[in-house]
């Protein structure tokens, strides 16, 4: 089976953000830093997050790095990450809608969309763009 995962690039905000991410969907949060990999950084980089890992119900959800100084920082752009559901997500997923609404600014409410489903997208305080879509009942 192929797994399909997001895998989120910042600049000496990873283990923040990750901890964030934890605090929005759960799981276990795994950390590795260049220090304890022995991967070569920049002065002062060696506590960076070389790789980090939310995995839930014992599957990889999110994964997350710095970029160290060595390596070129693009900003995320033009992507989003979705999360969908049905009515029995609808409480999760708006859970997950409000932290990390909260966090940044919200692009479109979550309110009910002209496809009928409920949506919404955001941007969270850490420049990732959400969209979450509730399926309509029926």
């Amino acid at each position: 089976m192929v797994t399909l995962n997001p895998y989120l690039s910042f600049k000496n905000t990873a283990r923040p953000a990750m901890e964030f991410y934890h605090s929005v969907f759960g799981g276990e949060l795994t950390t590795s830093t260049f220090a304890a990999s022995g991967a070569p950084v920049g002065k002062g980089e060696e506590e960076l997050l070389m790789h980090s890992q939310i995995t839930v119900n014992g599957t990889p959800f999110l994964m997350a790095a710095d970029t160290p100084q060595h390596m070129t920082f693009v900003p995320a752009a033009g992507i989003s990450i979705s999360l969908s559901g049905g009515q029995v997500d609808d409480a999760s997923l708006r859970d997950y809608w409000a932290k990390l609404s909260a966090s940044g600014r919200v692009l479109q409410p979550l309110e009910k969309a002209p496809w009928g489903d409920v949506f919404g997208m955001c941007v969270d305080g850490y420049g990732i763009t959400w969209m979450v879509n509730i399926l309509a009942a029926g």
